[in-house]
């Protein structure tokens, strides 16, 4: 679309682009450029005209784009292709439909907004324009169909490590799926996967991150922050999306050669919010407390319940006792 070569010929300009120089780029007229310019504006986009100097693109270091994700992806060897909407239903979706269009992935798809995000258990994912990183990832790993569950533990490292990365905030997991910054959610994590009999066709990874979120409503505003919040301050987002992917490439290699969680343990507990905390689990034979110890080789949460008996979770929802009660 023309809005978009307008949109990365700004980006690579880094400085006024005239209107003239456009038209002649792109065979189009001075007033197709302006409604290019006017959509690009009404999807949020800071541009500034000037007379006989032309158009400039602000704030650059806090867009998504392609343009944008080419460059931070250009040199890496892990994804396949990747791939930036401005608008989707679902970046998971996304993710479902190239699969079954016979795309071989790692595919990455960004979405600037998401219409129908959504979380575990079907919850729905707030993901309005500006906010945030909606992102998912098309793998097709060469795991038993029972070991891909713990393609989640691999990327709640990823994404921990790619925000301790890329902002210096202290993040943490909260098993199995969350990452919190001083105790509060900044992202979640929904894993799905396809299988043909035993063995798995294809798994889509979502992420989301609350990056430039600047208020949450009341029901939640004890629970959740974003990264702009902890920092005191607007978040470039690509670096962002680059330190996660790259973490997640080292990850998932090294959890592929192992077959196992083996190489990835000592990492995953040491940046365990739930480790040596009293949590709360939601089992469906009855809710129970105890104190996290850790994690097994298969990623099962290690509880030590009251009558001191050791629990292994393997799934349900975990509470880790905090300064708001339980999180």
């Amino acid at each position: 679309m023309l809005k978009d070569d307008i949109l990365k010929a700004l980006l690579d300009a880094g400085d006024y682009c005239s209107g003239q120089a456009l038209c002649e780029r792109f065979h189009v007229t001075r007033t197709a450029v302006w409604k290019a310019v006017a959509k690009l504006r009404d999807e949020g986009y800071t541009i500034e005209a000037r007379q006989n100097r032309g158009y400039l693109l602000r704030n650059t270091g806090y867009l998504l784009s392609q343009a944008s994700l080419d460059e931070a992806f250009g040199d890496q060897r892990f994804l396949r292709r990747w791939v930036f909407l401005q608008q989707t239903d679902s970046t998971n979706l996304e993710v479902k439909r190239a699969a079954g269009e016979g795309d071989e992935g790692p595919t990455l798809f960004v979405a600037e907004e998401q219409t129908a995000g959504r979380g575990r258990r079907g919850r729905n994912w707030s993901s309005p324009p500006g906010s945030g990183i909606w992102m998912s990832l098309l793998l097709r790993p060469k795991l038993r169909p029972e070991r891909a569950s713990m393609l989640t533990l691999v990327t709640a490292l990823a994404v921990t490590d790619g925000i301790r990365e890329a902002t210096g905030l202290e993040a943490a997991i909260k098993w199995p799926n969350d990452v919190v910054v001083r105790g509060k959610k900044v992202a979640g994590i929904l894993t799905e996967m396809s299988t043909d009999l035993d063995r798995i066709e294809f798994v889509v990874i979502g992420i989301g991150i609350n990056v430039n979120t600047d208020s949450f409503p009341e029901e939640i505003r004890e629970v959740a922050t974003s990264l702009a919040i902890e920092q005191g301050k607007e978040t470039a987002r690509t670096p962002i999306i680059a330190a996660v992917w790259k973490q997640f490439a080292r990850y998932e290699k090294l959890f592929e050669e192992k077959g196992s969680f083996t190489a990835l343990k000592e990492r995953y507990e040491a940046l365990l919010a739930n480790r040596g905390r009293e949590v709360r689990v939601l089992d469906p034979d009855g809710e129970y407390c105890g104190v996290a110890e850790g994690i097994t080789e298969g990623g099962e949460l290690l509880v030590r319940r009251e009558d001191q008996s050791l629990t292994a979770v393997r799934s349900g929802e975990v509470s880790v006792r905090g300064i708001y009660g339980y999180i």
